[in-house]
């Protein structure tokens, strides 16, 4: 009966904290929160690539969760891009409609 090998590490080689042994910040977490927090406060149209880059990073973060340690501020600059973009579509709902009631009445 043949002998098999061990089956692999359930983290990869470098074991559950990355190859550098300790857990750090991912890379891209201040970016997502940076891009939530200026949708709401200056550009509404940032809160879509907030929100899309949010799931990304999250995505990553729970492929490894414990090499990570700034999931919370991934979390709230993904909601901050939510909220950013809840609020762009009911503006452009509102402005669609005013624009239409403006054009009916002209009419």
């Amino acid at each position: 009966m043949p002998v098999r090998p061990p089956p692999p590490p359930p983290y990869g080689p470098h074991g559950p904290y990355g190859p550098y042994g300790y857990a750090r910040e991912h890379p891209d977490g201040t970016t997502v929160l940076v891009l939530g927090i200026l949708s709401l406060a200056v550009c509404g149209l940032l809160g879509p690539f907030a929100w899309a880059k949010g799931n990304t990073v999250l995505a990553e973060i729970d492929r490894a969760p414990y090499a990570y340690t700034n999931r919370s501020s991934v979390v709230t600059g993904r909601i901050c891009g939510m909220v950013a973009t809840g609020l762009l579509v009911v503006s452009a709902l509102i402005f669609f409609i005013v624009l239409v009631g403006a054009v009916s009445a002209s009419t």
